[in-house]
């Protein structure tokens, strides 16, 4: 992690921190009981918003887990997929939220600055691949632990498990250094709207053009 400049933006966006939220909660939901229904948190300020993003990771990752199992019927992987639709729009609210919650804390201080060069990607966008990688970790290192399985599986684990921790290690890296950049007006990045179609009952063709009786 690079050391940030004391700034008042400075300690709103800290990579450390979010990886660190990212796991505690990846852990402290894989103990709940199986089928239990995570509450909504209103993200009021801007971590309880990356948080709420990443639970909807958590819930889109495991509600993907089912709709592939070969052992689901046919209607039950038909609304595995409705909720997976209706997760992942919240999973890309969120992300949006957490980019908007950014940009109005730098408008205070008439940032980003206008003559910057346009960074592609948003911090949101960033913190979305910090979470997932978070899951991957996850899941990766379950698999280093398994009894049933055979050692080239358990070492090819550990393998893509330090690849995983090395990506995820850079990304974070990078998400301080772009925030480092965007609060010295030396770069900016904008609120892109992942205007979904899918969930819209107007815009998604299967849905408003109904077959005929």
């Amino acid at each position: 992690m690079i050391e940030k400049t004391k700034t008042p933006l400075a300690p709103l966006l800290d990579a450390r921190t979010i990886v660190a939220l990212h796991d505690t909660m990846t852990e402290e939901w894989h103990r709940l009981p199986a089928l239990n229904v995570l509450i909504d948190t209103p993200a009021e300020d801007f971590i309880t918003a990356v948080r709420a993003q990443h639970q909807a990771n958590f819930e889109l990752w495991h509600l993907e887990d089912e709709a592939r199992s070969p052992y689901a019927l046919d209607r039950e992987v038909m609304l595995t997929k409705r909720s997976i639709d209706r997760v992942n729009q919240r999973r890309n609210d969120l992300m949006e939220l957490c980019d908007a919650m950014l940009l109005e804390a730098l408008t205070r201080y008439e940032l980003p600055a206008a003559s910057a060069p346009q960074h592609s990607e948003t911090p949101g966008l960033i913190i979305d691949r910090l979470s997932i990688l978070a899951l991957k970790i996850f899941h990766t290192r379950e698999q280093t632990m398994r009894k049933d399985a055979l050692r080239a599986h358990i070492n090819r684990s550990k393998e893509r498990l330090g690849w995983l921790e090395e990506q995820r290690s850079d990304l974070a890296e990078c998400l301080d250094r772009l925030w480092e950049q965007v609060i010295h007006g030396h770069r900016r990045f904008k609120l892109y709207r992942q205007l979904k179609m899918y969930n819209d009952p107007s815009l998604n063709q299967p849905v408003y053009r109904k077959p005929s009786a």
